[in-house]
């Protein structure tokens, strides 16, 4: 059963600024977790494998495995946040979570919509993500294609 949020007539749909923002955080952190797998995918060839160091990153095997361990690791990363309280480390930081209509964390199905539309959002030059400024609810494309909707929170009261 999905997690229900609460404080719901609080949030209000999240801005571009805000967005941008969370993503260059969470983007730091992908790096970080890529340098780490990288290093995993180069010691599990040389130790394991025996490949020597020349050939290391040749051949269609080397190069596949990598990029998909890779996209693995950063949907695996985006979508343990979204499903377990909405929130990647950098949505944190600027007080957004992403959620449905209804107020339920992400089923695996949204994630993956998540994950793929706004990769194609980046590909198409930004569009998808600049899309808010023109949606009257504020939401890009993937919010569209996913059915759900990046709030930002208000600031906790002392």
């Amino acid at each position: 059963m999905a997690k229900r949020f609460t404080h719901l007539e609080h949030a209000h749909p999240a801005g571009l600024g805000r967005r941008l923002g969370a993503m260059l955080y969470d983007s730091l952190l992908v790096l970080a977790i890529w340098v780490a797998l990288t290093a995993g995918h180069v010691l599990i060839s040389r130790l394991l494998l025996g490949l020597p160091a020349e050939q290391l990153g040749q051949g269609a095997a080397q190069v596949m495995s990598l990029r998909l361990l890779l996209l693995l690791g950063a949907f695996g990363f985006l979508s343990f946040f979204w499903r377990r309280g909405g929130m990647t480390l950098g949505m944190q930081a600027w007080r957004l979570r992403v959620q449905t209509p209804q107020g339920l964390a992400l089923n695996w199905r949204q994630c993956l919509v998540r994950f793929v539309v706004g990769g194609l959002s980046w590909a198409a030059l930004g569009v998808g993500h600049l899309w808010i400024l023109w949606d009257p609810g504020r939401r890009s494309w993937a919010d569209l294609a996913s059915g759900t909707r990046v709030m930002l929170l208000p600031a906790a009261r002392p």
